[in-house]
């Protein structure tokens, strides 16, 4: 059954939502890179949606970027990806991950002020410190301000790096 919308195109009944592959991937573009649009071409070739969780060009004019980029499959990624090394973008996945320490945590809620995605909150009526990995765009905010230090940068191996 097809709607009219009323602004020039029609919505059917039966929307059909796909899951998005989705990825945390970091960038770093030479400084001959870092100034021109590469990123936005994402979405203009390859249908690619993208969310800046850190951005930032150095005094070398070099830029390094985190982003979480989406796609309806991982065919579309792959080929943005592709695209971007022919750019002259280096292309990384994040080695670390951020760690709650649960024994350490005072649940305080310093953490929580400074968290930009909500992947740290309180929990009410308990107010505990909840930590949601899912959530968690890396940005590392939550280490400077944890006054007990019990969130923790590990690699994948769960080494503690910092």
């Amino acid at each position: 059954m097809v709607y009219d919308t009323g602004f020039g195109f029609d919505l059917t009944k039966e929307t059909e939502v796909k899951e998005l592959y989705s990825k945390i991937v970091i960038l770093d573009f030479p400084p001959r890179s870092a100034q021109r649009p590469i990123v936005c071409q994402l979405v203009k070739k390859y249908d690619l949606m993208f969310n800046i969780l850190k951005a930032r060009i150095s005094s070398k004019k070099e830029g390094h970027m985190v982003l979480e980029i989406s796609s309806a499959g991982k065919a579309a990624f792959n080929k943005g990806i592709t695209y971007l090394k022919e750019q002259g973008v280096r292309v990384s996945t994040p080695e670390h991950k951020i760690y709650k320490d649960e024994e350490r945590c005072t649940h305080c809620g310093a953490c929580t002020a400074v968290c930009p995605t909500d992947a740290l909150y309180i929990k009410r009526p308990e107010m505990e410190v909840i930590f949601d990995l899912k959530k968690c765009s890396l940005c590392e905010r939550c280490l400077l301000t944890c006054p007990v230090r019990a969130m923790g940068l590990f690699s994948d191996d769960l080494k503690e790096t910092a």
